[in-house]
């Protein structure tokens, strides 16, 4: 039974940077070898190999030929922890405890972790030193001298008053080993938790917030969902969690890219690589998808498992590598991340926890770590900064290029990098963020590309209504673009669309013809309706125009005038594609508009009636 109970945060360790760089072995283990070698250590040194601990055991480490005595030093010096199993006769050999007391001195002076293992003896024999110690320190005071005794002593005494793991006859060794080496993959862990999660701006409420979500103390089978706009750090969320609890649990596997690798490899890949990571290497062969069922189901159903499936984005994926709950043993722990809430819904997992943006204070110190390092925000970029955080709303990936571009940047080139961005958006963000966009059916897409183009922050109602008299059955359309998180109504029944999706979706529709607007299918800017209208472009290829007043601020005129215009509102009506029109301001009384025409939204309309044409 383990008389231990360790902390789990990083005070209860060393982690300065000048010891990481000291340590070469995770743990130092140090026994007699006539009494545990071929048993209790034996396995012991198995299982911590098995976990990828790197652990020191003299027959195993040491190269033949060598002087024993430095290297051990040397090793115990280079080690995060020492485990002492302390056996019956350990105290019998000068070996033995010349490696006892310098642990116990590194302890000391480097903050070397030491854990005890009591092997069939009593703790309270160690520290008096009494039964078989006693007799042993009888015999090494005929032969050693007086300082070199006490030293042991001291070091005995320092050990039997530590917290460690009692083994007794009755109880399993395998159920401590289990303990000994959870604990330690525990520690190293949170050891190593600064390393893993740097630069990972909120990532410690965050994965508070998760964590009651999964609640490990329940004996049932859960499936739990993070679901969230694209690149908003899911995969990172569950990886670091993973990371955190992937003890706690028999076998793990974290299995990523399910959306791209289920179309290169297919799902029988899948399956085969999720059975061989948790079976630790079974090289087992699958005939198809519903074979590769029969076998998971089989073959985890006894086993607490940890299984993470990164980027989800088909039902199929779910039900044939996750299907049902009794495919895994109780206590077991299934993550999901995906950008498709419907996903996760018709699976019925038990908990979804959606992941949103930074907030301002998150947003700066992220955008701040990469422009600057980590070092303090200098008063004359920290308004700057905000227009990029701004434009990022967020945005992790957003917030990570921008400031990496922008790093030992002038004043100067931030303000003219700012500039560019109105015109040419950061290609990175608008590709990663794309992927959610070419998985959607023909008549989402367009929805988005209309909401994109003209209908961002608009009431649902009047969006709903626009959508419909296009034909494009927005009431089940808006509904997936809010699963696949590319759309949320917020207050007071507004479409939102994130600012960086909105810029994604013009920019598709600009790269449909980059050099002539009157090749693509909307038209939102003044100067591109002005050139196609001026030279009767456009015939074909446009569908939506939005047309906005050409204010010019430096004259004094009314907010609804607008300038004059090299072109007349008629040189619409060739426009026998047509389909959406909005407009804002004054213009000449319309004698015809194209018959194509099924959503017209004009502000300050100049007429009591349509055209007679029309």
């Amino acid at each position: 039974m383990a008389l231990l109970d360790m902390k789990t945060d990083s005070s209860s360790f060393p982690s300065s940077s000048s010891a990481a760089a000291r340590w070469n072995y995770d743990v130092f283990l140090s026994f007699r070898g006539e009494d545990t070698r071929y048993n209790f250590v034996g396995h012991l040194y198995e299982a911590l190999i098995q976990k990828g601990i790197h652990t020191f055991k003299d027959d195993k480490n040491l190269d033949r030929g060598k002087p024993i005595s430095p290297e051990l030093l040397k090793a115990i010096g280079e080690s995060r922890f020492a485990i002492v199993i302390i056996s019956k006769d350990y105290a019998s050999s000068a070996w033995c405890l010349d490696e006892l007391a310098h642990i116990i001195h590194c302890k000391k002076e480097m903050g070397m972790t030491t854990l005890p293992v009591f092997h069939h003896v009593d703790p309270s024999d160690i520290r008096k030193q009494l039964g078989t110690f006693e007799q042993a320190f009888i015999e090494h005071e005929k032969k050693e001298n007086k300082e070199r005794v006490e030293k042991w002593r001291d070091a005995l005494r320092e050990v039997g008053s530590l917290s460690g793991w009692h083994l007794k006859e009755y109880c399993s060794e395998i159920e401590n080993i289990k303990d000994i080496v959870g604990c330690i993959s525990l520690c190293l862990k949170y050891d190593e938790l600064p390393y893993i999660a740097k630069d990972l701006v909120g990532i410690n409420s965050r994965m508070e917030e998760f964590e009651l979500r999964l609640a490990l103390g329940s004996n049932d089978v859960r499936y739990i969902g993070i679901w969230g706009m694209g690149r908003m750090g899911k995969t990172t969320l569950a990886r670091v969690v993973y990371y955190m609890v992937s003890i706690k649990f028999e076998a793990c596997s974290f299995i990523e890219d399910v959306r791209e690798r289920s179309e290169r490899d297919g799902l029988v890949k899948l399956q085969q690589d999720l059975i061989s990571d948790i079976l630790m290497g079974t090289d087992l062969k699958i005939r198809d998808k519903y074979d590769g069922v029969i076998k998971i189901r089989n073959r985890l159903r006894c086993k607490r498992i940890l299984l993470v499936l990164d980027d989800v984005d088909k039902l199929d994926q779910l039900k044939f590598l996750v299907g049902e709950h009794d495919w895994f043993g109780p206590g077991s722990r299934i993550i999901i991340t995906t950008r498709d809430e419907h996903v996760l819904k018709t699976h019925e997992v038990n908990e979804i926890y959606e992941v949103d943006g930074l907030n301002g204070e998150h947003a700066l110190q992220l955008f701040s770590s990469k422009a600057f390092q980590g070092k303090h925000v200098l008063d004359d970029y920290l308004e700057l900064s905000k227009h990029f955080l701004n434009y990022a709303r967020g945005l992790p990936l957003a917030l990570e290029v921008l400031g990496s571009f922008l790093n030992g940047k002038s004043i100067a080139e931030w303000k003219s990098a700012l500039e560019r961005l109105k015109d040419f958006p950061e290609r990175i963000i608008l590709q990663a963020l794309k992927i959610s966009f070419d998985g959607l059916h023909d008549a989402e897409k367009e929805i988005f590309l209309h909401i994109a183009c003209f209908l961002n922050h608009k009431g649902k109602d009047h969006v709903l209504e626009v959508l419909d008299s296009l034909g494009l059955h927005p009431v089940i359309g808006l509904k997936e673009l809010i699963d696949k998180s590319l759309l949320k109504i917020m207050y007071k029944n507004i479409v939102w669309m994130h600012d960086l999706l909105e810029e994604m979706g013009k920019d598709i529709v600009r790269n449909e013809c980059l050099d002539d607007p009157g090749k693509r299918s909307r038209l939102w800017c003044y100067k591109d309706i002005e050139n196609v209208l001026k030279k009767n472009k456009g015939m074909k290829a446009v569908q939506a125009m939005h047309i906005l007043s050409n204010y010019d601020d430096d004259e004094d005129e009314d907010e609804d005038e607008v300038k004059g215009t090299c072109w007349s509102p008629e040189a619409i009506s060739q426009m026998y594609n047509l389909k959406f029109l909005a407009i804002d301001g004054i213009f000449h009384d319309p004698q015809h508009l194209p018959n194509s025409l099924r959503v017209l939204c004009w502000r300050y309309y100049p007429s009591n009636s349509l055209p007679s044409t029309f």
